[in-house]
C-alpha cells in the first residue's frame, strides 16, 4: 500500500535573547548572561558594551557591531530589528547585547514587538543598570527611609519631534513624594534640565554626576542643582553619564567625599 509522502518539515527557527551587559565592569555580568553569550551564533553589540564581555562568546560566533550613542552616527533601529529577524529566521541563536539593562532606555520594547510580530521567540536577560552601578561605586543608595521613598528614572534625550520630559512637573512630584531622580542621557540638555528642575526643587539639592560608571576610567563630581551645568563644563564631563538628583545624596558630604558639596550643603 502506497503511503502519501510526508510534508517537508519546516525549517528550524532560531531565537533572540536581549542581554544586559551591565554598566561597564565585565565582572558584573550575570551567570545567565554569560551562558546566553556563550551559546550565541550571532551577537549584535551596542556601542557601550565593554569589549571584555565578548571573551565569553564562542570562537565561531559572528560579532556584529551596531553602535548607538547620542550625538554620534548610529546604526538605524529599523536595520537592527530586520537583522535580528533575518538571522533568527535562518535558524541562528541571536544575542542582542546591550549596555546596562535591556529594559531601561534600551529600546527593547520596540525590538520585542518587531520580533513577536515576525513570530520569533524572544527572551530577556537582565543586567545591572547604570544608576545602580553608579551609586554602588559611591557607597550610597537610591532610596533611604529618611530622604527618598522611591526612584524616578528618566531620559534627557527625547525622540525627535517629542517635547520630552516635563521637568517642572517632575521636580514638584519628586519634592512632594520624596523621590530620587536619575537622569540618563542628560548631559546635552543639562542646562535646560537644571533650569526647569529649579522651579520645583531647592537650589541646594545635591547632585551626583557619574561618568563611565564601574569602569577604571570612572569619574564623578558632586555639586548642588544650581551648579549642575557649571560643574559638567568645568570638569569636562561628557556622555556616558548618569545624573542622580536628590536628598538621598546628603550622606556623601558627611563621608568627606566631596568637600565642596559639604560646604554648599552646610
Amino acid at each position: 500500500m502506497n503511503r502519501p509522502p510526508h510534508p517537508p518539515l519546516p525549517a528550524a527557527t532560531g531565537t533572540v535573547t536581549l542581554v544586559g551587559a551591565g554598566p561597564g565592569d565585565p565582572e558584573l555580568l550575570t551567570l545567565k548572561a554569560v551562558k546566553a553569550i556563550a551559546q550565541a551564533d550571532v551577537i549584535l553589540v551596542d556601542d557601550l558594551v565593554n569589549e571584555a564581555v565578548l571573551a565569553h562568546a564562542s570562537p565561531v560566533a559572528r560579532i556584529v557591531y551596531v553602535g548607538k550613542r547620542g550625538g554620534c552616527a548610529s546604526t538605524p533601529q529599523a536595520f537592527i530589528e530586520k537583522l535580528m529577524v533575518s538571522e533568527a529566521q535562518q535558524g541562528a541563536q541571536v544575542v542582542r547585547l546591550k549596555g546596562g539593562d535591556p529594559l531601561v532606555f534600551g529600546r527593547s520594547g520596540e525590538e520585542i514587538e518587531a520580533l513577536q510580530k515576525a513570530g520569533i521567540t524572544v527572551q530577556v536577560v537582565n543586567g545591572i543598570t547604570a544608576a545602580l552601578g553608579a551609586l554602588a561605586s559611591l557607597n550610597t543608595a537610591l532610596t533611604h527611609r529618611d530622604h527618598a521613598h522611591g526612584v524616578l528614572m528618566v531620559t534627557g534625550h527625547a525622540k525627535p519631534g517629542d517635547p520630552g520630559t516635563d521637568w517642572r512637573a517632575l521636580a514638584h512630584t519628586a519634592r512632594q513624594a520624596k523621590l530620587t531622580l536619575v537622569v540618563y542621557m542628560g548631559v546635552a540638555a543639562a542646562q535646560r534640565i537644571q533650569d526647569e528642575l529649579l522651579h520645583g526643587l531647592p537650589a541646594d539639592t545635591p547632585v551626583a554626576i557619574v561618568q563611565h560608571a564601574t569602569l577604571p576610567s570612572q569619574r564623578q563630581a558632586l555639586c548642588t542643582l544650581d551648579c549642575l551645568h557649571q560643574t559638567l563644563t568645568e570638569q569636562r564631563m561628557a556622555s556616558p553619564c548618569v545624573l542622580v538628583i536628590g536628598d538621598v545624596l546628603r550622606g556623601l558630604a558627611s563621608l568627606g567625599q566631596a568637600h565642596e558639596l559639604q560646604s554648599a550643603l552646610g
